[in-house]
């Protein structure tokens, strides 16, 4: 008998997972078709708890509503032919009757020609009347009777028995959403119960080693798990009871326990995490013991999202969603909403949608259907969609975005300026007060604070100095954040600046060389002496920053024509920097002081840069860069900003 290395047996089983990519839309028929049709769970609720449920039956009217004929004003009831002949010249008396009719009394006395009741607003209409005239069209006719000086036609001023709601008729159809109006019709009814459909009950489950519960202490490798609780609430918000059960180790006995625990309980398991290829990724395997028909598709032509896992177990549907929590959110909205509704007996969502510009080139993958999370801005002739640009990791791209925008599996990229239709995650547009593109600062937020709680909207999107002076020159936003050094002038931003726009002089930050502490090849040495300490040594990784960054500038004028080892890890932002320092995935990069003395490190100063702001001159009035502007010279920001350790113009 031959003998197969394990090796190839789990390069084998990994392979198997994604034999067969398919398509977003016959992902999502398969799923459906293994789901449906289905019989829907219902339940008697009160009608105090059926807000937002959905009718699991048609209801008929079980009384006339109202229940009798009734007086819509304050006045008197009367017979129309006593008054055919009224008029401001020609009064007609009438006797009045013994009684007062008030909401809730029922009549006791007939309305006989020449009579008439007093009847309040809501009061039963008497027998013998056919109309009501109002009170200020009236006038006392000594004791006991009333001068009417306007004809009544019949019915005036009535609500007949049925007129609002008759009895027998068709109230609501299976399916309505229940809202406070509806709860209104069901009360007039008299309906303290409603039969409604059964929130569909889903077990959530995250897998991983790396996973720790938020207020836990977080271990180094460790991160929190925020599928968990996104997934959980994202189920609450679209008709379904979520249950979380917790975050489950790359354990392949005890995740699939678990599994078994949630699949006895619920209607639906949502797991995130273990559907990529990998050792460790286990859950597929266990799908496949847990009942018929089993896996439905595992791997979708979908970016982000090609790893989603659609599965129904003897019945029940299965989701193992991919890790990264944009992914995740994107293939749970995208992929699994639909069909978590139709089992809460929801409508399908009806998602908004706009046109706008795309301002840069965006890069896409040939094959996947590929959604990128985009911003939108107003632009001189209309929308502009920026990409999100974070990657399915990042758990902002989702709550920061106002939309997506689909380019298509033929596509190998989006070009710049392209029209594009946005799906929105909200009903409507929400434009920001204040548009903020360029790079990106810590003090930036401790002015803008003021704004926000003035309640002005403010959205700041980091490209980079020379992305936000693209922005700005196009009218994409309201000020541009730039530090830019020109060689020729040995100036800070000034040079960069073109015909409408103009400078606001913002704060000055420490730009240096970080290191660990402890270092030996950079303590005591000056930023040139560090850096080619650092060039001097092969075994020196650097971490750079992104094209376009001021910083970057600064970092090749300190290499000249050099590339080291690490030259093209190109983080965003002076944290992403510092990080992999303090990481040991690097041993040197530049960043501003205070982002360093945050973390730990060492610091050489290199340059004091200026964080200036690019403004577009035809927007300086704007109540919202007017608000910016003053923030920025308050005595409050400029406090925080020192108290950050930057120092303001």
């Amino acid at each position: 008998m031959t003998m197969i290395p394990q090796s190839q047996v789990r390069s084998a089983l990994e392979q198997e997972q994604f034999l067969k990519i398919l398509s977003r839309e016959e992902a999502l028929a398969r799923f459906e078709a293994a789901l449906f049709p289905r019989a829907i769970p219902s339940e008697r609720r009160k009608l105090a708890d059926a807000l937002g449920a959905s009718l699991a039956e048609d209801i008929t009217a079980p009384i006339d509503v109202p229940p009798f004929d009734r007086s819509n004003v304050d006045g008197f009831a009367v017979r129309s032919a006593d008054l055919a002949t009224a008029g401001e010249g020609a009064a007609v008396c009438l006797g009045l009757n013994g009684e007062t009719i008030h909401c809730g009394t029922v009549p006791a006395l007939q309305v006989a020609a020449g009579t008439a009741t007093p009847i309040a607003t809501g009061g039963p209409l008497p027998r013998g009347a056919d109309a009501v005239v109002m009170v200020e069209h009236t006038q006392p006719a000594g004791s006991g009777a009333i001068d009417v000086r306007r004809a009544a036609s019949p019915g005036q001023f009535i609500s007949y028995a049925g007129s609002d709601i008759a009895h027998g008729e068709a109230l609501l159809r299976a399916g309505t959403i229940i809202g406070s109006r509806e709860v209104g019709m069901l009360a007039a009814c008299g309906l303290a119960e409603v039969r409604v459909v059964r929130k569909p009950r889903v077990a959530v489950i995250s897998t991983g080693d790396e996973l720790v519960q938020p207020g836990e202490v977080l271990a180094p490798a460790a991160i929190y798990d925020t599928n968990g609780a996104i997934v959980t609430a994202a189920i609450d918000e679209n008709g379904g009871e979520a249950v979380f059960l917790g975050a489950i180790p790359d354990d392949e006995a005890q995740l699939e326990a678990a599994m078994r625990r949630a699949l006895a309980d619920a209607d639906m398991l949502v797991l995130s995490g273990g559907t990529s290829k990998g050792a460790g990724d286990l859950s597929h395997r266990i799908i496949g013991r847990l009942g018929k028909p089993g896996i439905i598709a595992h791997g979708i032509a979908l970016k982000p999202g090609k790893p989603l896992c659609l599965a129904v177990c003897d019945g029940k549907p299965v989701v193992v969603l991919p890790g990264f929590p944009t992914s995740a959110m994107f293939t749970f909205h995208d992929m699994i909403v639909p069909v978590l509704r139709r089992m809460a007996g929801l409508p399908p969502r009806s998602d908004a949608k706009v046109n706008a510009t795309v301002p840069v080139r965006i890069a896409s993958e040939l094959g996947r259907t590929e959604f990128v999370m985009v911003s939108l801005v107003q632009g001189k002739d209309g929308l502009i969609a920026y990409p999100s640009g974070k990657g399915s990791g990042a758990i902002t791209s989702f709550a920061q975005a106002d939309g997506f925008l689909r380019i298509d599996a033929l596509a190998d990229q989006m070009p710049a300026g392209s029209e594009a239709e946005v799906t929105l995650f909200t009903p409507h547009v929400r434009v920001p007060d204040l548009v903020i593109v360029g790079s990106h600062c810590t003090g930036l937020d401790l002015v803008t604070a003021q704004l926000a709680h003035a309640g002005l909207t403010v959205r700041s999107i980091a490209v980079g100095s020379l992305g936000g002076l693209a922005a700005a020159r196009r009218g994409e936003c309201d000020l541009a954040p730039i530090h830019l050094f020109d060689d020729k002038s040995e100036t800070y931003n000034t040079p960069y600046l073109v015909e409408g726009l103009e400078l606001v002089p913002g704060w000055r930050r420490m730009q240096g060389i970080v290191f660990r502490k402890g270092d030996k090849r950079f303590e005591g040495d000056s930023a040139k002496d560090a850096v080619a300490a650092a060039l001097a040594d092969p075994s020196c990784i650097m971490v750079n920053r992104n094209q376009g960054a001021g910083t970057r500038i600064l970092i090749d004028r300190l290499l000249g024509g050099a590339r080291p080892d690490g030259y093209w890890n190109q983080p965003r932002s002076h944290n992403a920097a510092a990080a992999a320092v303090a990481q040991h995935r690097a041993d040197w990069g530049m960043t501003i002081a205070p982002v360093a003395h945050a973390v730990g490190l060492g610091f050489i100063p290199l340059a004091e840069e200026h964080y200036d702001f690019a403004l577009v001159t035809a927007r300086k009035q704007r109540p919202a860069v007017q608000a910016f502007l003053a923030a920025l010279g308050s005595d409050e920001a400029r406090a925080a900003l020192e108290r950050a350790g930057f120092r303001p113009a």
